[in-house]
């Protein structure tokens, strides 16, 4: 599980193409020693990952409800 490995993230998104939860990859961020320049760029990069995040679930959301709208195929 990915929640507080970034290496596993990083695996599994290589792997299935999963986007680790902002809160993970918040949680991953406080639990790595960084100097200051380098929290602050990581900081700003978690910002637009965050913005981006939440339009892409807004944007998946619309599609998975129009599909749900939907007939089913028979198999």
């Amino acid at each position: 599980m990915y929640h507080y490995n970034p290496d596993t993230a990083l695996e599994e998104l290589r792997d299935d193409a999963i986007l680790p939860h902002p809160v993970h990859l918040r949680d991953m961020i406080l639990r790595t020693r960084l100097d200051a320049s380098k929290a602050l760029e990581l900081n700003r990069d978690f910002q637009v990952y965050l913005t981006q995040f939440g339009e892409m679930q807004k944007l998946a959301k619309g599609i998975l409800e129009r599909l749900a709208a939907g007939a089913r195929k028979a198999s």
